[in-house]
């Protein structure tokens, strides 16, 4: 099932960060996404790039409105022209299918 397809599970902690392998098998369908890690937790991030800072923050509120949607919230960065999207999950220290769904979903914006 394409990740876009899916919807988020709550996720409050209490299980592990999804594995490796399975992180490579969604990180297929997101090729753009970098996966990162910051104080030792595994992130995925993307830049996108706008051609002033309006449509960034446009792009911003978009994805802030699927993310109160599915309950799932970024970190976000809005500069002038650019817009860094962050999907971790925190009550993991870590990555959980949640993040590539919405990882996909800010694609499709």
């Amino acid at each position: 099932m394409a990740l876009t397809d899916k919807k988020c599970v709550p996720c409050e902690g209490g299980v592990d960060p999804i594995s490796p392998a399975a992180a490579g098998e969604f990180k297929s369908q997101i090729p753009q996404w970098e996966m990162i890690t910051v104080d030792g937790e595994d992130r995925l991030q993307r830049a996108f790039t706008f051609a002033n800072f309006q449509a960034a923050l446009d792009f911003t509120n978009r994805v802030g409105a699927i993310a109160e949607e599915q309950g799932h919230h970024p970190a976000l960065l809005t500069e002038w022209g650019k817009v860094t999207v962050t999907w971790w999950t925190h009550a993991i220290g870590g990555l959980h299918e949640n993040d590539f769904i919405m990882a996909a979903r800010t694609d499709e914006i």
